[in-house]
């Protein structure tokens, strides 16, 4: 299923539907202020195995979606000030920062993960969702086979691809090429270890 949702006037019908997809542990495709994701609530660990499945062989890293800041306390280590003021002055924005995670994670993705890449996109549609849903994603970026273009991003065509794979793709219009910048929180100082949008203030 394919809908389309426009950012700057949000169908608050269609978000509700999107909400409930995902509340009955569906695996959608969503835009953010970015590149194209998949993505779950972080409440369906069988919507964290699909997205396992959907991205095959690939090298790829899941992160939380969340509406704004006060969610990740839930799933974080506490942050030192410092990191906490470069955030929030970044966020909502193309960053993903990469923070020391609490014993909640590793639960939630069966994993051993010591650390989670949590992201605010500058993106209505996400934060409408989100709101709504009450939880963050979890995401992950979808990647173009394509050896020229690193990341689909015609909606249209990632719907064409996936339709059958997941149960609803947003077409929130075209995507970036050019992924977030990711922050490296864990380390004595915050080091950027991928250069993608934005610029850090």
């Amino acid at each position: 299923m394919l809908i389309k949702l426009y950012e700057k006037d949000t169908n608050q019908k269609q978000v509700e539907e999107v909400v409930e997809i995902l509340r009955n542990n569906g695996v959608i495709i969503v835009p953010t202020d970015t590149i194209y994701a998949f993505c779950c609530s972080l409440n369906n660990p069988k919507g964290i195995d699909k997205i396992h499945q959907l991205k095959r062989n690939k090298s790829y890293n899941l992160s939380l979606l969340c509406s704004d800041l006060s969610q990740l306390s839930q799933f974080t280590k506490p942050i030192s000030n410092p990191v906490f003021k470069l955030m929030r002055n970044n966020l909502p924005g193309p960053f993903t920062f990469i923070l020391e995670a609490n014993n909640n994670v590793p639960k939630l993705f069966r994993s051993k993960k010591k650390s989670i890449g949590i992201r605010v996109p500058d993106n209505n549609i996400i934060k409408e969702i989100t709101s709504l849903l009450g939880v963050p994603l979890v995401a992950t970026s979808i990647h173009s086979d394509d050896v020229v273009q690193e990341y689909i991003t015609d909606p249209e065509l990632i719907h064409e691809k996936f339709e059958n794979l997941v149960n609803l793709v947003i077409d929130g219009g075209y995507g970036n090429n050019t992924p977030s910048t990711v922050i490296d929180c864990t380390l004595p100082e915050p080091e950027v270890i991928r250069e993608g949008a934005g610029e850090i203030v």
